[in-house]
This record gives structure tokens, sequence and C-alpha cells, in this order.
């Protein structure tokens, strides 16, 4: 999707980084600091983008993927692990406690953070009894829904989104950073027999929320669906 693009930075706008000049201040939230005097846009730290070339990137990345760009996603514009009922257990702890096969123990018998149970991740057909090894993956993930329409909902709708129980599955920490924001066109889980599963799911939550599905994404769907009818 358009934001899986920093590869194609340097051959979109021909910039070249010099690491060399020092500016008074501190640096942006990209790692470079724009020259007041001559407007010019310096990196302090590798990889660095200004948001004008994480914008024409995003752009590209757009017109590649057969979808319309609308504006940069912002994690922080969808806030999640949110407690709804204000019983000191998050989206996180209540995903946790609901997937457990065993009764869950806290941290610091306080009932509010998750420290051990016993979890099946599906991705890797694994079982963990410490919840720190985990995470709680957004089967479709934020970055996804914000470039297949949800940049244009609410801070509230987004808000549901990010929390909403069949949108988040428990699985490995470190299989959920591999599979990061990508679609099923570039990650779909290694345990095999579960992959007419997760795209049933992947489909379902899409449609759920309205999203946009691309061309390529539905090729994908489509291949999937053969398979496992």
């Amino acid at each position: 999707m358009m934001f899986r693009t920093t590869f194609y930075l340097l051959a979109l706008t021909g910039a070249t980084f010099n690491f060399a000049h020092a500016h008074p201040g501190g640096v942006d939230k990209n790692g470079g600091h724009t020259n007041k005097t001559t407007g010019e846009y310096h990196c302090h730290k590798e990889p660095c983008f200004s948001n004008q070339q994480q914008v024409q990137v995003a752009q590209q990345q757009a017109v590649d993927d057969g979808e319309k760009f609308s504006e940069l996603y912002e994690r922080s514009d969808w806030p999640h692990w949110v407690d709804y009922d204000r019983d000191c257990q998050d989206a996180r702890a209540e995903a946790l406690i609901a997937a457990s096969t065993k009764p869950v123990k806290f941290k610091r018998n306080k009932g509010c953070v998750v420290s051990h149970g016993e979890w099946f991740d599906p991705y890797t057909n694994q079982t963990f009894t410490e919840a720190g090894k985990l995470d709680i993956d957004h089967i479709v993930p934020l970055k996804e829904a914000h470039v297949s329409g949800g940049h244009a909902w609410t801070r509230k709708q987004r808000r549901a989104f990010a929390n909403d129980p069949e949108n988040l599955l428990v699985v490995s920490a470190s299989e959920n950073r591999e599979k990061g924001a990508k679609d099923p066109t570039e990650w779909v889980p290694d345990t095999t027999g579960y992959r007419c599963e997760y795209i049933a799911l992947w489909v379902g939550v899409k449609a759920k929320y309205e999203l946009a599905i691309d061309v390529k994404e539905q090729q994908v769907i489509d291949e999937y669906t053969r398979r496992c009818n």
C-alpha cells in the first residue's frame, strides 16, 4: 500500500542528502531540519524524509496501487487501546482476557494489565503463556484502513475501528511486526491452514466498515476464495 514506499524516494525526487550540515535547534519528527535562511531541508539521521517528500512518495504509490491519495497517515489519529467502560482494562487487556484458554494473571494484582495466561497464536501455531510476548494484531491494519477510506472518517469512527474486537487478534509480537501494515498481496500467515480464515476475516472487516479493496488485493482474495471453497 502507499506507505510501504521509502525505497522509491530517491528515484522519485532525485534528492541527495548531506548529513554534515548542522543547524541550531532540534530536528523535526522526520529526523531533519529546514534551514530558515535558505529554505533547504537537511537530514540529521537516516532514513529522513521531509513532509513534502513523504507526500510525493505516497501520491506515487497511490497511483501504482490504483488508490486515491488524500493525506498522510498518522497513527496518533487512530486512538487505540481505549478503556471504554473505565474498569482499568483497555482494549488490549480485554482482548487478552477473552482469548486466553486459562484464567489470566495481572501485574501487581490490580486487575488492569495482563501478565500471564495461555494463548494460541494461529499465525504461527504456537502457544504462549507470557503476555509480553504477544501483540494485538489489527487484522486490517490502521494504515490500511486509512488508505482504503478511513482518511475521511471522524476521530470517533477511527477510535471505534481501532478497538473493534472483530478486528483484533492475539498473536506473536514478532509475527505481528513482520506483518506490519501489509495487505494480503504482501503478507498472509505462515500457517497455511489458517490462510482461508484470515482472508475471510480480512474481507469481513473491510465489508463491515465499507473499506475499499484495490485491484491487486481483490485478485489475491479471489485466488484464496477459489482455493478455500
